[in-house]
C-alpha cells in the first residue's frame, strides 16, 4: 500500500528523471508543474482519508472473518442528545464506542460514567476539536490530547488508549502527536455523513450500504437524524445476521491503559 515514505521516494526519482533527457525548458516546466500537482493531490488524499494508512496505520476495520460490526459515536457528550442514544442502546442491548471531546465533559461527567457503567468504550477525540486542529504543532496537539485524557480520567478513572483525530485528518504532525501519546489511531470503514445528510433515509442508506464483516460505523451524538434511524439500523443489521459488538472485541485490543 502506498504510504508517505514510498511516495517521497517515488517523487524524488521522478524529479531526477528529466536530468537524463534533453528537454526543452517549456516541456520541463510543464513536467514539474504536473508532478507538483500530483504530489499535492496524493498528500491531500493521504491526509483526508484515514483508511489510506498513508501517514500512520489506523485501526479502521475489525475482524473480517466474523459476521460482526461495531458502531461508534463522535463529538459527545452532549446533554441534549447523548442520553437518548444511551437509552436506545440500553434497550437494544447494543455496545458502542464514544469518542469524546474533552471540553464537553465538564458538567456531563455523569453521562460519561454512565457510558462506562453500561459497557460502552470511551475514546479520545481531542480536547478542543477545532477546525484547525491538524495545523497545530505536534506538541500543541499532544498537549490538547493529554488534556482530553485528563478529563476522561477525572470522570471515569480510565486512561484511554483509543484516539480518533478530529475530522479524521492525519498529517506528519498529527502522526507525531499520536505516537508520542502512544495511542491507537482509530478510523472507520463506513461514514454515515449523519451531520450533513438531508434526510433520515439518506443516513440509513449510507450506514447500510456495502455493510460487511468487521465494519466500523461512524455516527455522531448530534447527528440530525441519528437517533431517529438507530433502531431501524440495528434491526436491519441483525436481519442480515450481523452481531453488533464492542470496539475492543472487533479490533481484538484493549481500549484503556
Amino acid at each position: 500500500m502506498l504510504n508517505a515514505r514510498y511516495t517521497r521516494l517515488i517523487f524524488v526519482l521522478l524529479l531526477v528523471i528529466p536530468l537524463f533527457f534533453h528537454l526543452e525548458n517549456r516541456t520541463l516546466i510543464c513536467y514539474y508543474v504536473c508532478l507538483f500537482l500530483v504530489y499535492i493531490s496524493v498528500l491531500v488524499y493521504g491526509s483526508y482519508f484515514i483508511q489510506s494508512d498513508f501517514f500512520i496505520r489506523s485501526l479502521w476495520k475489525g475482524d473480517k472473518t466474523r459476521n460482526a460490526i461495531a458502531i461508534t459515536f463522535d463529538d459527545g457528550p452532549m446533554k441534549d442528545f447523548t442520553p437518548h442514544l444511551l437509552d436506545l442502546l440500553k434497550s437494544e442491548k447494543v455496545p458502542a464506542a464514544f469518542f469524546l471531546i474533552g471540553k464537553n465533559i465538564e458538567g456531563n461527567e455523569a453521562l460519561v460514567q454512565r457510558m462506562v457503567d453500561e459497557g460502552h468504550v470511551i475514546g479520545n477525540h481531542s480536547y478542543s476539536h477545532t477546525f484547525w486542529f491538524s495545523l497545530n504543532k505536534s506538541e500543541t496537539m499532544y498537549n490538547d490530547m493529554q488534556k482530553c485524557d485528563d478529563e476522561i480520567i477525572r470522570a471515569t478513572g480510565k486512561k484511554p488508549k483509543f484516539f480518533r483525530p478530529p475530522y479524521g485528518v492525519i498529517n506528519p504532525m498529527v502522526k507525531k502527536a499520536i505516537e508520542k501519546g502512544n495511542y491507537d489511531c482509530i478510523g472507520w470503514s463506513i461514514r454515515t455523513y449523519d451531520t450533513n445528510a438531508k434526510s433520515a433515509a439518506q443516513v440509513l442508506q449510507k450506514s447500510l450500504k456495502n455493510l460487511g464483516n468487521g465494519d466500523i460505523i461512524l455516527f455522531h451524538d448530534w447527528g440530525k437524524f441519528t437517533i431517529g434511524i438507530l433502531s431501524e439500523f440495528i434491526k436491519e443489521v441483525r436481519a442480515r445476521d450481523f452481531e453488533i459488538v464492542g470496539l475492543e472485541e472487533i479490533l481484538k485490543t484493549k481500549a484503556y491503559y
